[in-house]
């Protein structure tokens, strides 16, 4: 299902992993000249009729405020669409900008791939 975008220094590949699920792979350096690919990625990501959107970041090698601002936009584009947006992150390389920026709060973050896929929404249970 997915494709590999092979502009450095990012790359990201699309996958459905679970129906109505999408995960976007991303590895390399996430700053200004290759946040414009992870945007892109997530758009298309949020197109389908999707009911949860991971970001697998456990491949991203640096994080910048650009990159910071993509995940933000996306988050954004999620909500608008009523999907779930989780982060997949426990590698200092992207929690520290997160935290640093005050922006840990905003996501739903799980430490591996396996763990954002069985987790649920817990604001969602409760409404």
């Amino acid at each position: 299902m997915g494709y590999l975008s092979t502009d450095e220094p990012i790359t990201v590949r699309l996958e459905e992993p679970l129906p109505g699920t999408a995960l976007l792979r991303v590895a390399g350096e996430v700053d200004m000249l290759s946040s414009p690919t992870l945007r892109d990625n997530i758009a298309a990501a949020l197109g389908g009729a999707r009911r949860r959107l991971i970001i697998d970041l456990e491949g991203v090698e640096f994080l910048g405020t650009s990159g910071l601002a993509a995940l933000v936009e996306g988050r954004t584009s999620a909500a608008e669409r009523n999907t779930e947006l989780w982060l997949v992150c426990s590698r200092r390389q992207v929690l520290r900008p997160l935290r640093i920026a005050g922006l840990i709060d905003l996501f739903h973050l799980a430490d591996t791939l396996p763990d954002a896929l069985t987790s649920t929404n817990r604001d969602s249970e409760t409404d």
